[in-house]
């Protein structure tokens, strides 16, 4: 039962991290001395060194809100039921 309660609130978590991550990962590129936005990786004028560094950072960013906002969601759930949503 709390794993049917939970996919809607994990659905809701993963869109809230989602645009978590993408601000997080914009301000940390900005302080790491690099332009406003990130290169993507049809830019012409970025070197591969520049698009590669800004794909890994962003994939890890992502993946480390990710893991937080879901252990977040399964603590919170088990706090709430006694369960943990397997």
């Amino acid at each position: 039962m709390v794993k049917i309660l939970y996919k809607p609130l994990g659905l809701l978590f993963g869109s809230l991290g989602g645009l978590i991550a993408g601000a997080v990962f914009k301000r940390l590129w900005a302080l790491l001395g690099h332009e406003d936005d990130a290169p993507q990786a049809t830019d012409q004028g970025r070197t591969w060194k520049a698009v590669l560094t800004a794909a890994a950072l962003q994939g890890a960013v992502f993946a480390l809100v990710k893991a937080a906002v879901d252990r977040s969601g399964a603590v919170g759930t088990r706090r709430l039921t006694g369960s943990w949503p397997d």
